[in-house]
């Protein structure tokens, strides 16, 4: 039965990575996708927040900092937040995170990254018995949970540790990439108008 179960889900990302494929294909043709063209594909347009965190997923994405992504930088992306190892998934969050490429993230930079996801998801159902907390105050207790030497940043190691300590600090620090969902989604609502 579990087999089953593994083969089936195998499926399905194999069924929603050829939508993908697809979708990346009539998008970008040219095989490489320019940030603008990567706010279109997930439905991004004039939204600042919205579009800061897609230009800090933009950078994770283009491994080679060549201000494009090709379909294997693409690929790799997709198959690291499908099934990739948690760490490495804590890894590439932390990129996201990290702004400035400075190799540490600050209070601030942490903050603008939730004020995203935050506006983000501003239709999501939360949890019944955890009140909605400011990003703030979201901020200020993933630092003062996981900022262990008090300086002010978060080291990748911190970051990793910290999130693998904490399961409530692992839910707020690993991103909730779901590409597959965003752009099954934004062929849904493509197709109703």
């Amino acid at each position: 039965m579990g087999q089953s179960q593994t083969k089936n889900m195998e499926e399905i990302a194999v069924a929603d990575l050829q939508e993908l494929y697809k979708k990346f294909v009539t998008e970008c043709p040219s095989g490489a996708l320019f940030l603008h063209e990567f706010k279109k594909f997930f439905g991004v347009t004039s939204n600042s927040e919205a579009s800061e965190y897609v230009e800090s997923m933009f950078r994770a994405f283009d491994k080679n900092e060549d201000n494009t992504i090709d379909f294997l930088e693409y690929v790799a992306v997709l198959n690291l937040v499908l099934r990739g190892k948690l760490e490495h998934k804590l890894r590439w969050s932390f990129k996201v995170f990290d702004k400035d490429g400075n190799g540490c993230v600050d209070k601030n930079e942490l903050k603008q990254i939730i004020e995203s996801i935050y506006h983000l998801k501003k239709g999501w159902k939360q949890d019944q018995d955890v009140p909605l907390i400011t990003p703030e105050e979201l901020c200020n207790k993933i630092f003062q949970l996981v900022d262990e030497n008090g300086d002010g940043q978060l080291s990748l190691d911190e970051f990793i540790q910290g999130a693998q300590k904490d399961v409530w600090v692992l839910k707020m620090l690993q991103l909730d990439m779901n590409p597959c969902g965003w752009v099954m989604e934004q062929r849904r609502k493509s197709a109703l108008f």
